[in-house]
């Protein structure tokens, strides 16, 4: 069960920890990794998930993970959630943390959605073009793939949502022959 609230006071702890140790880029670096590891491996989130797992081998396969990966700032938080039974919300801690680092840091998320690969040259042009279009000047482009859109692009940024795809020019075209608009224009 998400729980966002949790998750923010327990990434709020570790980022206030973190910045009072003087370790803030050390523990973000570590939050970076196993975020990439909670994404990529199901099998990782299914275990922290799992009632069925006691807390003491949750521990120890998180320390195998980790080990001589990560500050002791970052270990002794991983124990504390063991130990208070909310290694569950590790994913969305991960992510809450990453969150407010980019915020404390005046960092920017953008999201980058194409039908293929886009090449670093046009991700960067892309980056150049927002920073000279918006206040934006600390940008952290992500950057998916979905077959779906046939071709164009989305682009996620600040809540707000720019769809340049073919997906969207077709469904609009659609949705015009659905309603028949032409046709009432005629008459």
């Amino acid at each position: 069960m998400s729980n966002p609230r949790l998750a923010g006071r327990y990434a709020k702890s570790l980022l206030d920890l973190s910045i009072e140790q003087n370790q803030l880029d050390k523990v973000f670096q570590d939050i970076k990794m196993l975020e990439s590891i909670c994404r990529s491996n199901p099998d990782f989130v299914a275990m922290l998930k799992s009632p069925v797992i006691k807390a003491d081998k949750k521990e120890k396969i998180i320390e195998a993970v980790i080990y001589n990966k990560v500050c002791a700032i970052t270990v002794s938080f991983f124990k504390l959630l063991v130990n208070k039974a909310r290694e569950y919300s590790l994913p969305e801690i991960l992510n809450a943390f990453i969150e407010q680092y980019n915020s404390l840091n005046n960092i920017h998320t953008i999201k980058l959605t194409t039908a293929v690969p886009v090449s670093d040259s046009l991700k960067e042009a892309i980056v150049n073009k927002i920073k000279s279009g918006t206040p934006y000047q600390k940008i952290e482009l992500e950057t998916a793939i979905k077959d779906e859109l046939i071709g164009g692009f989305t682009l996620e940024m600040a809540g707000t949502l720019i769809d340049a795809s073919i997906l969207k020019e077709l469904n609009d075209v659609k949705k015009q022959f659905k309603n028949n608009e032409y046709i009432h224009s005629i008459r």
